[in-house]
This record gives structure tokens, C-alpha cells and sequence, in this order.
């Protein structure tokens, strides 16, 4: 028993260690694409990736601390950090979109955010293989990160759909906005998700592991 707990202590700081390193090689991607695309969805896109290493960095740091000083909580508590920054960016983000629906949106090149979010999708999609269907029963902690990393690869695929139709069409450039507007809505709704885990965790006084939805 000792061993088997050890051995998921190390493969869970590898595979988050592999994740983040994911996450980091596509910010710069998508924030100069999103630039130079005039894209709010690929902005969006970057900034979740931003938020979500900064969140895998501080949770390499509270599996240290649960695996090595017994503090069990530890991951408990940088879930709730990484739900209360993804709340935060899904206004910012819903905020912009909104104003862009409302004022007008510029023209939007559709091939970079074609490009960029399908290359995005598909590392969502490596790096959910990497955690593994199970890593949602290991802890709280683990199970915010598969959450993520879902929702991260779903909104890449649905933004990579809008860029497709952006480049064939060479119009309806509201559709970006639109499309920020529903990735800061998935983000939203998996910070929720989490923020809900994180309250019945710290009303029992336990590290929580979740039950099947």
C-alpha cells in the first residue's frame, strides 16, 4: 500500500510537470496570433493557458507539500485559488466580448486562429491523455486539472471551427467575439464546478475527493 502511494506521488508530479510544460508552449502562440489576427478568442485562449501554468506551477508546489510535510489540505486549497483566477479571467474576458459584440468587431484574419487553435486542441488533447481518464478520482487537485484541460481542448476546437468559417466567409467577424464569449463561459462554469468541490472539502475539514457525477 505504502509503495502504491508513493509510485502515484511521483507519477502525478510527472505528469503535471508535463502538462504545465504543454501549457507554456502555447501562450506565446496564441497571444501573437491573437494579436496579429486581431482574434479576442485567441487572446482568450492564451490567457486561459496563462492562468492554467500559473495554477499547475503553484499545484507542483502543494503536491510537495502534501508528499513531503503530510499536508493533505494543501492541494485543496490551490484548487480554490485556480478557481477563483478562472472566474476572474472569464469576466475579463466576457467583458471584452461583449463589448465587442455590442460596438463591432474588426476584421479578423480566420487562418492564424484556424492554425493556432487546432494546434492548441490537439495538445489539450495529448496532455488529457497524459493525466488519464482516472486522474478525476486521485484528488481534488488532480481532478481541477483534468477539468482544464478539457474544457481547455473543447474551446480550442470550437474557436479552431470559427476560424475555419472566418477564412472561407471573409466576414462575419462578430463570430470571434461570440467565440470568447463562449470560452469564457466553460471556463466559468469549470471554475464553478471546482469552486463547488472546494466548499465541501473545507466545510468537512478534508481533503476531498470527488464522487462520481
Amino acid at each position: 500500500m505504502g509503495t502504491s502511494v508513493v509510485s502515484v506521488a511521483v507519477t502525478q508530479r510527472r505528469r503535471v510537470t508535463i502538462v504545465l510544460i504543454l501549457n507554456m508552449s502555447m501562450i506565446a502562440g496564441l497571444l501573437v496570433a491573437g494579436h496579429f489576427a486581431h482574434s479576442l478568442s485567441l487572446v482568450a485562449e492564451g490567457g486561459d493557458f496563462l492562468a492554467d501554468s500559473l495554477a499547475l506551477a503553484l499545484g507542483l508546489l502543494a503536491i510537495y507539500l502534501r508528499d513531503r510535510h503530510r499536508n493533505e489540505k494543501a492541494t485543496t486549497w490551490v484548487a480554490l485559488v485556480n478557481a477563483l483566477w478562472l472566474l476572474v479571467l472569464s469576466v475579463g474576458v466576457a467583458a471584452s466580448a461583449i463589448q465587442r459584440l455590442v460596438s463591432g468587431s474588426p476584421e479578423v484574419h480566420g487562418l492564424p486562429v484556424l492554425v493556432a487553435s487546432a494546434i492548441a486542441a490537439a495538445v489539450m488533447l495529448c496532455a488529457a491523455l497524459i493525466l488519464g481518464a482516472d486522474a478525476g478520482r486521485e484528488d481534488l487537485h488532480m481532478r481541477s486539472i483534468l477539468l482544464d484541460t478539457i474544457a481547455d481542448g473543447v474551446a480550442a476546437a470550437v474557436v479552431a471551427i470559427v476560424g475555419a468559417v472566418l477564412a472561407v466567409a471573409q466576414r462575419w467577424f462578430w463570430l470571434d467575439a461570440a467565440a470568447a464569449l463562449l470560452v469564457s463561459t466553460l471556463i466559468a462554469v469549470a471554475a464553478l464546478r471546482l469552486l463547488r468541490d472546494v466548499v465541501r472539502a473545507l466545510r468537512a475539514g478534508i481533503a476531498y475527493v470527488p464522487e462520481d457525477d
